[in-house]
């Protein structure tokens, strides 16, 4: 059989509490990497590259400092090491969790690797990812800080990332975990859950998805929604799957195959 790799993301609001500055769910990590830990172990065919969101770590110094939009003074430029320090240390438990559930886990800081151009990925050192694949490490990306050429410097989410991985390495699926149940037709409602969006007839539910409900400096749900089928429209990713993991087993259904939220096809 052929390998078959998937883009993971563990949302921010997934993995700490949102409302809550710097605040990991410490639990809910411990669990998600147990599952990840049984997929691969169960699948010997399964190559994961791991990405997680920010959440009330980098999201809320994010927007103390309006770090996304731009960095050009003196003032700012504290801000976005200060932004990179908290999505370090979101890392650091992220981290810890996969370590302690066995898994041979690395990260790739993209602050460290890659630089934008008005937030799109112009250039990164994918070679090391690549090497970690190839010996069967996890390597973990995380929304950061980057280098930016026109904003001088702004914040990445895990999407973008991913973006660029898209291009370079030949994903499957991706998967985006976090605690909405998926697409909603009518956010904040949550009355109508949609099961599958086709490129085609996203325009007809497009008014009634919502941004984000916490502190998302990044765009929220229409943000993902919208990039994820880029993407698939772009590269030759044949799906991308919006579900809540919040539940046990949720993610393990996801990596398995299963349709646990919202579908996006092309």
């Amino acid at each position: 059989m052929t390998k078959e790799l998937i883009l993971l993301k563990l949302g921010g609001s997934l993995i700490t509490d949102k409302d809550q500055a710097y605040t990991p769910r410490l639990d809910k990590l411990k669990d998600l990497a147990l599952e990840i830990k049984a997929a691969r172990d169960s699948n010997p065919n399964l190559l994961l590259i791991l990405g997680h969101g920010s959440g009330s770590f980098g999201h809320v110094a994010g927007k103390k400092h309006g770090t996304r939009e731009g960095v050009q003074t003196a003032e700012q430029w504290y801000g976005f090491t200060e932004v990179r320090f908290q999505a370090a240390e979101l890392n650091r438990y992220v981290m810890q969790s996969l370590l302690e559930a066995g898994i041979p886990a690395m990260p790739f800081p993209p602050s460290a690797s890659l630089v934008s151009d008005d937030r799109k990925v112009i250039f990164h050192n994918i070679i090391p990812l690549q090497k970690a694949l190839e010996v069967n490490l996890l390597p973990v990306v995380y929304g950061d800080v980057a280098f930016d050429e026109m904003r001088g410097g702004t914040i990445l989410s895990t999407e973008d990332v991913f973006a660029f991985l898209a291009e370079h390495f030949p994903a499957n699926r991706i998967l985006l975990a976090g605690i909405e149940a998926g697409v909603w037709e009518d956010f904040p409602a949550r009355t109508k859950l949609v099961k599958e969006i086709q490129l085609s007839d996203y325009e007809q539910v497009r008014a009634g998805i919502g941004g984000s409900a916490s502190a998302d400096v990044t765009g929220g749900m229409k943000a993902k929604v919208e990039e994820m089928l880029a993407l698939i429209q772009k590269h030759k990713v044949k799906t991308a799957q919006i579900f809540s993991a919040e539940e046990a087993g949720a993610l393990t259904r996801a990596l398995r195959g299963e349709n646990v939220g919202t579908l996006l096809k092309g």
